[in-house]
């Protein structure tokens, strides 16, 4: 029963934050041949522009002075300077910070590891504080040191080097301008993503499975690209739109947080919009020679044109939904995918009320009928803030070697060959050492919300899981964050077809729900602990 003077709260936090932004759009000429099919090598000039985006979190100190503040309400030192852009007057402990950046995805442990390892260094975090995030778009730059031999990949090295100069640099800023704010959570829905686990031939549909010759054993299946065996009548996996997977069954979900600034006395401002949609931006592909965040861009720009605040997006579990339209070199399709997603994000914002606020029933009023008024007023928001990272030990299925792959791809175009076997190569170096991975997974809890991230590319059953098991409290689900662990995690169902993830990934099946109890073991260990102000993190990584 409803009572006067009841409140519905928007699940947020409440402490301070600073935002950031770099544009690291790549130098003309880039490797940015990231499809089997492409003629090409070296980007040609870019779509859109590619950005880096930092945002800073931390707990406010109890009682810290507003005094010292610069004419937009950012906190000041009251004298001297931020050393290194990280102590901070009004905090209580080391902040989080999340950057997310418009790039393809880490090929090799150690080029993951050496940028991220820079930006702790010069940020001055442990490591469950810091998130690099990559938007997986497939049309911009090589990220592997290792193809410097390669047309525009002598370009690389520096690029990679460049990205670390600027998170650290847009970190630090981040940090330096920590100040009074709120960040809110809310849902929308965007049709954009659909299932993309297309069976050709008999079978036809997602349901029922379809398992090449060799996929439950040591060897490699044929995968998508190579020649159909006639007498087999179990139908080809391809990676594409299944129309027999109904809408509802594609997890539609955009997560989205409203960081405001707020000064007292005066109206609050918007700082960022962090965005979290499952959805691999593999509209432009072979045909394209443009390097380009894909439908975030166009999103983004909406999205920042309206707020006027930067856009942090955060690519979700999207291991088996893209577009239904796809593997185009029309800029236009992207950008108009970009708009669907840009839409429902401002649709959800526009339904929260005030930043700060919550609606509250505050009277009744006679008229025809009794009416309820329900009013914006303001209210205190959670002030949690709290990190934890920890590994899960997955294991690696009966691994083909090399060797092998390159026989059973014999048939198919010569470029797709050399493209999969350098992806294959790259990603077992320095990460498939034994009977079985350490896959990490960060956990953060902000005020009423959870972030969880981790390295892989899951299906999309870990985003549903994870927030089922969060109960009323929302959760961004991030894929592709940090390292190592570069692979798909797809559901069992997805071996037994034989799809490409599952031939592609070395895990075995199973993996997938050891991460999602990982995870849920991970929020259950946050929420389980006390707030205290100057909490830092429940475990070392």
């Amino acid at each position: 029963m409803v009572s006067l003077h009841d409140q519905v709260k928007v699940p947020g936090f409440r402490g301070l934050a600073g935002v950031a932004r770099r544009d690291v759009t790549p130098p003309v000429g880039i490797r940015a041949r990231n499809w089997g099919p492409a003629d090409w090598n070296a980007s040609q000039g870019s779509h859109r522009a590619m950005t880096l985006t930092a945002i800073a979190l931390a707990q406010e100190a109890p009682g810290a002075s507003p005094s010292h503040r610069t004419p937009d309400g950012a906190a000041r030192p009251a004298s001297g300077s931020v050393p290194d852009g990280v102590a901070h007057p009004g905090r209580t402990d080391e902040p989080l910070v999340m950057i997310t950046v418009d790039a393809t995805w880490w090929r090799r442990v150690d080029d993951e590891r050496g940028v991220r390892d820079v930006v702790l260094a010069g940020l001055g975090l442990p490591p469950e504080r810091l998130l690099i995030s990559l938007s997986h778009t497939h049309a911009g730059p090589v990220l592997c040191s290792h193809d410097a031999d390669l047309e525009g990949g002598e370009l690389v090295p520096a690029y990679l080097e460049h990205l670390a100069a600027q998170a650290v640099d847009a970190g630090r800023e981040a940090v330096a301008s920590l100040a009074p704010a709120t960040l809110e959570w809310t849902t929308g829905r965007c049709a954009l993503a659909a299932d993309r686990e297309l069976v050709l031939g008999a079978g036809g549909s997602h349901g029922e499975p379809v398992a090449p010759a060799g996929a439950m054993t040591g060897a490699v299946p044929a995968g998508p690209g190579a020649p159909v065996d006639a007498t087999e009548d179990r139908g080809t996996p391809v990676i594409g739109f299944n129309p027999a997977v109904p809408r509802a069954a594609t997890d539609d979900t955009v997560v989205i947080g409203r960081l405001s600034r707020v000064v007292t006395g005066r109206a609050a401002t918007p700082l960022a919009t962090i965005v979290n949609y499952a959805c691999h931006p593999t509209t432009l592909a072979w045909q394209n020679t443009l390097v380009s965040p894909d439908y975030v861009g166009a999103m983004r720009d909406l999205v920042e044109e309206s707020t006027g605040a930067p856009v942090a997006f955060f690519q979700g579990a999207s291991g088996e939904l893209a577009p239904r339209e796809q593997y185009t070199g029309d800029l236009a399709v992207a950008d108009r995918h970009g708009l669907s997603l840009g839409h429902a994000v401002l649709a959800a914002l526009a339904e929260l009320p005030p930043p700060g606020t919550a609606l509250a029933l505050t009277h009744v009023v006679q008229s025809g009928a009794p009416l309820g008024m329900w009013e914006p007023r303001p209210v205190e928001g959670s002030r949690v803030l709290r990190a934890v990272s920890d590994v899960v030990g997955l294991d690696l299925r009966d691994l083909p070697t090399l060797a092998q792959m390159e026989a059973e791809w014999a048939d198919i175009d010569p470029r797709s060959r050399d493209e999969r076997l350098r992806r294959a190569r790259n990603l077992r170096d320095g990460y498939v050492t034994g009977p079985t991975v350490e896959h990490p997974t960060w956990v953060w809890q902000i005020g009423d919300g959870f972030l969880v991230a981790h390295p892989g590319e899951a299906y999309s059953r870990f985003q549903r899981t994870v927030r089922e098991h969060a109960g009323d409290h929302p959760v961004v689900v991030a894929n592709l964050t940090n390292g190592p662990g570069f692979v798909y995690l797809p559901t069992d169902q997805a071996y037994e077809r034989g799809a490409y993830q599952a031939w592609q990934s070395p895990l075995a099946p199973g993996s997938l729900a050891r991460l999602e109890q990982h995870a849920n073991h991970l929020i259950d260990t946050l929420a389980a602990t006390t707030p205290v102000p100057a909490q830092t993190s429940t475990e070392d990584q």
